[in-house]
């Protein structure tokens, strides 16, 4: 009843652009705030960006000015912009929402502390 689907990752070139996606199931009417984290082979899972339901952001340090975060609200989804990616953005990048009301199939509220994506590949290679 509470998924989230990301999409957009794929190869791309040292410098280049790519956009993912992230989209709440429609089950899902309100949701706190959202983030991409990603995980590279061997190293642990790291918050890249975040967005309240107010548009407030975070970002990693290793990201300031390269890669952005929006999201629509009346869609729930979340948006991630990254630029100029280097080999260092190697990595699968999940989705992640905290504070998710839904409403299940016989048309009653709940409500989910977390929820996380599968995860979409980026990988930045010449």
């Amino acid at each position: 009843q509470v998924q989230l689907l990301e999409s957009g990752g794929g190869l791309v070139q040292p410098g280049g652009s790519l956009r993912l996606s992230c989209a709440a199931s429609k089950t899902i009417f309100a949701i706190g705030s959202m983030g991409w984290y990603r995980q590279a082979p061997g190293k642990e899972r790291e918050l890249v960006a975040a967005i309240t339901s107010t548009l407030d952001t975070d970002y990693a340090d290793s990201v300031k000015g390269r890669f952005a975060i929006s999201r629509d609200n009346a869609k729930n989804t979340a948006y991630l912009q990254m630029n100029s990616l280097q080999h260092e953005d190697t990595a699968v990048y999940l989705c992640n929402a905290k504070g998710l009301w839904y409403r299940d199939r016989a048309g009653r509220t709940g409500y989910e502390y977390e929820s996380w994506g599968q995860g979409t590949q980026v990988t930045v290679s010449s």
